[in-house]
């Protein structure tokens, strides 16, 4: 994958609590960022203890945002205590999110994360994907864009690939063999809110029930566990309570 990611990107996510990532999500990780995208930056940060049992506690979720350059930015970081929560659940967003490969600011607890992550990957991930896909079909059929039809073919990809491999791949350019999917990026790619041409609704909409059956058929046939490994989750725990309290 390659992808220009600003050289002040980090200096545009800087947060008030000590950072544990910042890596870059949104169209540019999933290979069809337009030239007007927005850079979709996600983060972890790290509340002291005393904003966390006082009574006055610290945001768990920070957000942001801001124009650089004539780039909007979408700044989202999470407490570690939170992203462990939703890293221990069937949530894909923010496996990709640890995951990704466009990585802005990292640390030694973010690589401890990276570490832990392939125990907590399950074959209920698959729940997510769907879901997601589905939101993103139905706006499709809405509004007839590109962009939803996109983020609808590159979450069944992503969560076909996971069910069978256990690996986290964002990139639909990457993933899908589809003829026309370099075709789609390329316009979606010139206009954000680009309409899917006429001539491949149809056939586009008839790929993605066709791949939601796939995926339904991969997670049954996953060799996933359906639940995470007890190891990994109290290794998380630990990883938690030693960063707040260190």
């Amino acid at each position: 994958m390659t992808v220009d990611v600003p050289a002040w990107a980090a200096e545009a996510a800087v947060l008030p609590y000590p950072t544990v990532f910042v890596t870059v999500s949104g169209a540019h990780l999933y290979g069809f960022a337009s030239v007007d995208s927005d850079l979709d930056l996600r983060a972890g940060h790290v509340l002291p203890a005393a904003e966390v049992v006082g009574l006055r506690t610290g945001p768990e979720t920070i957000t942001s945002d801001a124009w650089r350059d004539g780039v909007e930015l979408d700044v989202v970081s999470h407490d570690l205590l939170k992203f462990a929560r939703l890293l221990n659940s069937r949530n894909g967003y923010v496996l990709e999110q640890l995951l990704s490969p466009l990585v802005v600011t990292t640390s030694a607890v973010h690589r401890s994360l990276i570490e832990l992550a392939p125990g907590l990957i399950t074959s209920h991930h698959a729940h997510h994907y769907l879901g997601f896909a589905a939101t993103q079909e139905r706006l499709f059929a809405k509004t007839g864009e590109l962009k939803p039809a996109l983020y609808t073919l590159r979450v069944l990809h992503t969560g076909i690939h996971l069910m069978r491999t256990g690996e986290v791949v964002a990139d639909l350019g990457v993933l899908s063999t589809l003829p026309y999917v370099p075709e789609l990026i390329a316009l979606k790619r010139s206009a954000e809110h680009g309409a899917c041409p006429d001539s491949m609704r149809d056939v586009v909409e008839k790929d993605i029930a066709e791949l939601r059956t796939e995926l339904e058929a991969a997670r049954d046939a996953s060799a996933l566990p359906r639940h995470a490994d007890p190891a990994a989750v109290e290794a998380l725990h630990e990883l938690v309570v030693r960063t707040r309290l260190g």
